[in-house]
């Protein structure tokens, strides 16, 4: 009985082992992984993976701009914090030394600070001597008239330039009152409202640079002194506020003044007063045929064109006879006299001597004949005068009185002196080596001594100072409603072009020329504030 239950028993388990497994193909398909790794039966029937979908080439493209982008703003972001703050951080400086000529500067506007970013403060002791101590950037002050800019992002502090130099500057917030040529002496008077017990000194010179700028030229007319506001300093900037404007002067400071007070009229005031908007009117005048004359006929029609656009009467041949508190006297082109009412006159009609300027003229009346400025030769070396050189409004030059001849002037004047200072070096060092030279005993020594004079006197030949040569790098103004013109030296001709397109050209040249980071972040800050929120009209 259990021989036969375990013959059963086996003969099961044979047949159980010997049964083949037997399943349709569509049930391997669909068993997992994992079950088929347990059956190498299975195993071997392949599944049906669908075919990855490739990425398109636009989307990678996109992808690789993100990320360029991201590593670009990062990358940018670093760099502007690491110049801020090498900006914010100057380095030790050298102290004064008294084997070093001194330079005495007055003033501070572009002729001296394109003079003091130039200089190499190795070769001399510098001393500025201004009232005030700020830098100005004079072409963006009708944007801070009518609130376009704020007044601290077009100023630039004297002492970050002077602590940024090799040397240490002394920095002397006064007033130069007079020079005297003969003992090489300055004389300033501190007029702050903030004084010491001394208001008054005497410093001494090797070198002086007249970078006193100008006054305006008012050419006698009453009342202008009493009641016109000048576009010349930042306190005129921050008068500017009437209703009806009379602008003086078709020059490029009054065309751009009139085209910011017309741009504050429709894009604020027209919003914010209108009962007001169709009471505010401006008009400029001028007394040559045209305005604008250092630009071509061309950009003077579009500029014509534009202001009558934009409601801006333009009225030539017209001269201002007298300036009354609410009205403008004119003389108009028939000779006939027409009184004007407005609410505020703003000047912009030419420039004038300074009293220290004209003081140190009459004291050289020979060589100084010119009543508009110190005349100056090729080197702009002051006639007349040892060691004195002027630079900018205060002197009389071929060329136009603009912020662009002062700049270059500076910059002129710190390579010149820089020159300068090594050609005294070398015809101080050649005596010496020749009183070397003759208290040697050897034959090598006379050699060497010998060979060292010949490459001094070499050196100093080749020292050439060259005169000063203005490089006109063309015009720019704004003329309102986001419209601009530029008259462009091109080869041997020049480019006229205005409208929109040269409008961002004309803010990207003043970003450009700004002297440092700082006013560059500040004054396009404040555009985009404007082109978002308008500009702030309320009054303190």
């Amino acid at each position: 009985m259990q021989l036969n239950r375990r013959a059963t028993r086996l003969l099961t388990r044979s047949l159980v082992q010997s049964r083949p497994l037997l399943r349709p193909s569509h049930a391997v398909r669909t068993l997992p992984s994992r079950a088929l790794a347990t059956q190498p039966e299975a195993s071997q029937v392949k599944p049906d993976v669908p075919p990855v979908p490739k990425q398109s080439r636009w989307k990678g493209f996109l992808h690789f701009l993100g990320r360029t982008t991201l590593v670009t703003l990062l990358g940018g972001a670093g760099v502007f914090y690491y110049i801020t703050q090498r900006e914010r951080s100057p380095g030790s400086q050298l102290p004064f030394d008294e084997t070093k000529k001194t330079v005495v500067i007055l003033g501070s506007g572009w002729g001296a600070t394109s003079l003091l970013k130039t200089l190499d403060t190795t070769e001399y002791n510098v001393v500025v001597i201004s009232p005030k101590n700020f830098f100005l950037f004079t072409p963006l002050l009708p944007s801070v008239a009518v609130g376009t800019l704020n007044p601290r992002s077009i100023i630039q502090s004297t002492r970050y330039i002077t602590r940024h130099k090799a040397r240490g500057v002394a920095v002397i917030e006064a007033e130069a009152t007079d020079v005297d040529p003969v003992n090489k002496t300055v004389t300033f008077v501190d007029n702050s409202e903030v004084q010491g017990a001394t208001t008054q000194r005497q410093i001494n010179y090797d070198y002086l640079v007249m970078a006193v700028g100008a006054e305006v030229q008012t050419f006698g007319i009453p009342g202008v002194k009493e009641h016109a506001c000048f576009m010349k300093e930042l306190a005129d900037a921050e008068k500017a506020s009437a209703l009806s404007f009379v602008v003086v002067g078709g020059g490029p400071t009054g065309i751009e003044l009139s085209g910011e007070l017309h741009d504050f009229l429709e894009d604020d005031l027209k919003f914010w007063y209108p009962e007001l908007a169709n009471k505010i009117k401006i008009t400029l005048v001028e007394a040559l045929p045209s305005v604008l004359p250092m630009f071509s006929k061309q950009l003077i029609e579009y500029t014509e064109s534009a202001f009558k656009e934009s409601k801006i009467d333009i009225m030539t041949k017209t001269m201002v006879k007298e300036v009354r508190p609410n009205s403008v006297v004119l003389q108009m082109p028939d000779k006939s006299i027409k009184e004007l009412p407005c609410g505020m006159v703003v000047w912009a009609g030419g420039n004038k001597g300074r009293k220290v300027s004209n003081d140190l003229m009459a004291k050289l009346p020979k060589d100084q004949t010119n009543k508009r400025g110190i005349m100056v030769d090729e080197y702009l070396h002051m006639k007349g005068a040892d060691g004195i050189f002027a630079i900018g409004d205060c002197s009389v030059t071929p060329y136009a009185p603009t912020a662009q001849v002062a700049s270059q002037e500076g910059a002129y004047l710190a390579r010149m002196l820089v020159q300068m200072a090594k050609k005294d070096s070398l015809e101080k060092k050649i005596p010496a080596l020749e009183a070397d030279l003759r208290n040697v005993t050897t034959d090598e020594d006379r050699k060497r001594i010998g060979d060292e004079i010949e490459g001094t006197k070499s050196q100093l030949i080749k020292i050439k100072l060259r005169p000063f040569h203005y490089s006109h790098q063309g015009s720019l103004a704004y003329i309102g409603s986001e419209k601009a013109i530029a008259d462009l030296p091109f080869m041997n001709g020049n480019i006229a072009t205005g409208g929109v397109a040269t409008f961002l050209f004309w803010r990207s040249a003043y970003l450009s020329t700004l002297f440092s980071l700082r006013n560059r972040t500040l004054v396009a800050t404040d555009w985009i504030k404007v082109k978002l929120f308008g500009r702030d009209v309320a009054r303190e």
